[in-house]
Formats: structure tokens, C-alpha cells, sequence
């Protein structure tokens, strides 16, 4: 029986995701959350055989919990299901040593045959998906976002406050705080914890970005 554990923030897909895999007769859902901050102490709960993650999780994305997940003395492998193509996150699911990268609109079929291969210890590449993430990126560098603003959100998502961050960069609070305000306008969020979320959904804080100068 390979046990499996769901992460997905939204509870129609994560519904619909428990209900075709409790169709298997040799597998078995242990284990659901709906947070990314969620999935490491549900894995030391649950104990999966494989992790189903999604990338766009609150809390911390997909790919930063499976890069954590490694810390643990007998990870479980981790088969990202999504719908977010990017060079960044493909790139990224790779560095974290994801064993399966699918999208979400895959036939059922092939989500069951992924989780018994990465199960068995493979390695399972939905490779339309990676290769149209590849060649959408080789023609247009899509990051908003400036090298200052990227390293200012990347401190955001490792727990750095306003004021230890201009101490360590040398700027203002007030700099921060414009650079924290351009990078919300760009990214779409309303808060600099979902301006991080859409930056690190989009694979931003991963790779080159456009602008020269911040």
C-alpha cells in the first residue's frame, strides 16, 4: 500500500484529488493540508511513502517545503502537481530533488502511474510541461522584478524584518519599504508576504531578472 500525503490550498481540487486516489486499490491518502507551513509536521504525523504537493501554497510555496522535506532523516519523495510551467519553478523543483513534476490537467491515469513510479524510487518529468516552461523563457526573461527588489523579497521570505534588512543592505527604512512597494505593484500582491508567495509562485526569486539596476 503506498501511503500518500496531499498539499493543496484549494479544497475542490484537494477533494477531487483524495476521492480518485481512494479509487486505488494500492493507495492510500494519510495525510491532507492546505498549507505548505503545514507539510512538514504532517509528514512526521502521517509518515507518506510519497508527498503530492502543489507549488502556490500559503505559508511557504511547494518547492521551499520540499527543499526542507531533504532535512529529514527519511524524506518521502515529493511529486509536484501543478499548473505553473515556469523555467524558475522547474528549475527549482530539480535543485530541491523532486522525483516527479506533472501538471494538473493530466489524465488520472497518468497521476496514479506517477505516484507508484516515484514510489518505486523513479524519476517521473511531465517533459511537455518542462519543455514549454524552457522555451517560453529562452525568448523573454519574464521577471518584473529589479535585483534589488528580488533580494529585498527574498529577505522578506527568509524572516527578515524592515529594519534588519536596511541595517544589513545599508538603505533607509524608507528605501526598503519604496522597494518593498514597487515590488508589490509588480507582482500583484497586497501584502509583501503575497508579493514573496506570486515571486516565488513565478519562479522570480530564481532567476535573472530584466532591469540592471534596482
Amino acid at each position: 500500500m503506498i501511503r500518500v500525503l496531499i498539499a493543496e490550498d484549494h479544497d475542490l481540487i484537494r477533494g477531487a484529488l483524495i476521492a480518485l486516489l481512494s479509487e486505488e486499490p494500492d493507495i492510500r491518502v494519510v495525510g491532507e493540508v492546505n498549507r505548505g507551513d503545514a507539510i512538514l509536521p504532517a509528514v512526521a504525523e502521517s509518515r507518506p511513502d510519497v508527498a503530492l504537493l502543489d507549488i502556490g501554497l500559503p505559508g511557504i510555496d511547494g518547492l521551499e517545503a520540499a527543499d526542507r522535506l531533504r532535512q529529514l532523516d527519511r524524506p518521502p519523495p515529493v511529486l509536484i502537481l501543478t499548473s505553473v510551467g515556469t523555467q524558475g519553478n522547474f528549475e527549482r523543483a530539480m535543485a530541491a530533488g523532486v522525483r516527479g513534476f506533472l501538471v494538473k490537467d493530466a489524465p488520472a491515469h497518468r497521476l496514479t502511474d506517477a505516484i507508484r513510479a516515484v514510489a518505486r524510487g523513479e524519476r517521473v518529468i511531465d517533459m511537455e510541461l518542462a519543455d514549454d516552461a524552457l522555451d517560453a523563457d529562452a525568448d523573454v526573461d519574464t521577471n518584473p522584478l529589479t535585483p534589488r527588489e528580488v533580494s529585498v523579497l527574498a529577505a522578506v521570505a527568509a524572516g527578515e524584518g524592515i529594519h534588519q534588512l536596511s541595517r544589513r543592505l545599508g538603505l533607509s527604512a524608507h528605501t526598503v519599504r519604496n522597494y518593498l512597494a514597487a515590488a508589490r505593484l509588480k507582482t500583484g500582491g497586497r501584502t509583501d508576504e503575497e508579493a514573496v508567495r506570486a515571486a516565488m509562485v513565478n519562479g522570480w526569486l530564481g532567476v535573472r531578472t530584466t532591469a540592471a539596476n534596482g
